[in-house]
């Protein structure tokens, strides 16, 4: 690929474009560790897997920095992978292809029509160089890397007490250069079950398939607050009048890919009386009119694709079609309620990220988010009254912690004095509404001192992912500064 060779810092870059070639979906990460392994014992640096798949490498202090607290550099492995629906790309065959551009803002490096996975590839590359560079002054230093970090943290939920020696944790998943996170959003996941139920379909219908894709999606916490539409909200929205106005009758209903990602395409298979296959047309067209012009700020490139594929069988029920679509309709997604403490950041969210049919079901997934316990309780009660009245089974898995912040954090102040002492300002010192591991580190290791950087990132679990070229060359300068800089032991 040799895309990315001209870059600094140059080793970074490196090892980054080869994080690229490798396929590493979440919960498929077998293959980017087996490279991690092996790069690592090529440099004869020390590494272990655990039980539950992470890696753990480490290196010896740099001479005179023996007597500082042990660091652990702690990334995932795994990315998000989302496409354009125009794209082959395999996800478990098939390398990403970075490439550069220019905009208004500066040069950034993207992918070509998927996911970048600069989350958590740069952060992952930049721990490995910080490892591969002799030249980088540090005390006894570790490096964490988990696994299936954007599924479900099975690799942090999974770490057990006495695997790591350090004292700080230094998070590298944070998006914002200039911008150091001391806390984060906890969440967890639902899972509603509808029943399915067919019939024949009536006489006289017409077959149509209907798509809405073109929107930007992006991550579900960092992105939930920016206004972007949800295309499984706006299908539904649609299929919910004209199941009124034309006794439309839904055959099949999809959308969204990942619970964690704001839905960029949905698609539904109905029919309709032959009679009202003009009305409908000119329906569909309005409303894609509609929400262009309601949406324009935002979601600049929306489009809706209605085809007429061979007739079906069976439709749903109309009980059946009406709950799904009242409920779908109904949830909750977006933003719940700012943050009252901190100016600009959600404190809790809702992101309706998947809704398909499994044979003779229909299932909708949901993330709810919040920087408060309650406040995901809260959420969480909503969504389960709402599926249950509407009959489905309703269950709710995978909570994990937020990150409370700690004012007293050691490291926190050794990297806001770092920063301001190498580019002159301080940085913004901040609670991010996303899911980092570091509230689930703090199970198995509670004396940890965590805080959380990172270069610009926008708009991660999209295909319009992109990282911010300057932004890794700030990054660096501030990661190598700070590492060099750890307190000592008995500080």
């Amino acid at each position: 690929m040799a895309q990315l060779a001209h870059l600094a810092p140059n080793k970074l870059w490196q090892i980054f474009e080869h994080i690229c070639s490798i396929p590493r979906p979440s919960k498929r990460e077998q293959k980017i560790s087996a490279w991690i392994q092996a790069w690592a014992k090529e440099l004869n640096i020390s590494c272990k897997e655990d039980a539950i798949g992470n890696l753990i490498l480490s290196k010896p202090a740099t001479s005179g920095m023996e007597n500082r607290k042990g660091v652990i550099l702690q990334a995932h492995m795994d990315m998000v992978p989302q496409k354009n629906s125009d794209s082959s790309h395999d996800f478990l065959t098939d390398p990403i292809e970075p490439r550069v551009i220019t905009e208004d803002d500066g040069d950034w490096v993207t992918a070509n029509a998927t996911t970048l996975g600069a989350d958590n590839g740069i952060g992952l590359a930049s721990a490995m160089a910080v490892l591969a560079n002799d030249d980088v002054v540090h005390g006894p230093l570790e490096v964490l890397v988990t696994i299936d970090e954007e599924a479900g943290m099975t690799g942090a939920f999974g770490l057990q007490p006495g695997e790591l020696n350090g004292e700080i944790l230094i998070n590298t998943d944070s998006e914002q250069e200039g911008e150091v996170y001391m806390g984060c959003a906890g969440g967890i996941d639902g899972n509603a079950s509808f029943n399915l139920s067919s019939e024949a379909v009536p006489d006289n219908c017409q077959a149509f398939n209907l798509s809405i894709s073109g929107l930007k999606g992006g991550h579900s916490g960092v992105d939930i607050d920016t206004g972007r539409a949800n295309a499984n909200k706006l299908l539904v929205r649609f299929l919910l009048s004209a199941s009124k106005a034309f006794d439309l009758r839904v055959t099949e209903l999809n959308g969204g890919s990942l619970r964690n990602a704001i839905p960029r395409e949905a698609n539904a298979s109905f029919v309709v009386d032959k009679q009202h296959v003009e009305a409908l047309k000119t329906a569909v067209a309005d409303y894609l009119s509609q929400i262009r012009h309601n949406l324009k700020v935002i979601e600049t490139d929306i489009s809706m694709l209605l085809i007429s594929p061979e007739t079906f069988d069976e439709c749903w029920t109309k009980p059946v079609q009406t709950q799904i679509l009242n409920a779908i309709n109904a949830c909750p997604n977006g933003v719940v309620r700012m943050s009252d403490d901190i100016v600009g950041v959600p404190e809790t969210s809702l992101n309706l990220g998947v809704m398909r049919c499994k044979g003779r079901k229909f299932v909708a997934q949901t993330l709810i988010r919040s920087l408060h316990d309650d406040g995901r309780l809260e959420t969480e009660q909503t969504v389960r009254s709402l599926f249950e009245l509407a009959g489905a089974d309703i269950n709710f898995s995978g909570a994990y912690p937020g990150w409370q912040p700690n004012t007293n954090s050691a490291i926190m102040k050794v990297v806001r004095d770092t920063y301001q002492a190498e580019f002159g300002k301080l940085p913004e010192i901040m609670v991010i509404h996303a899911g980092l591991e570091c509230g689930l580190f703090k199970t198995a290791y509670p004396e940890l001192d965590m805080v959380s950087i990172g270069p610009t990132i926008k708009f991660p679990h999209s295909p319009d992912e992109k990282v911010h070229i300057e932004s890794v060359a700030l990054y660096w300068q501030l990661l190598t500064a700070v590492l060099a800089n750890t307190p000592m032991q008995n500080d």
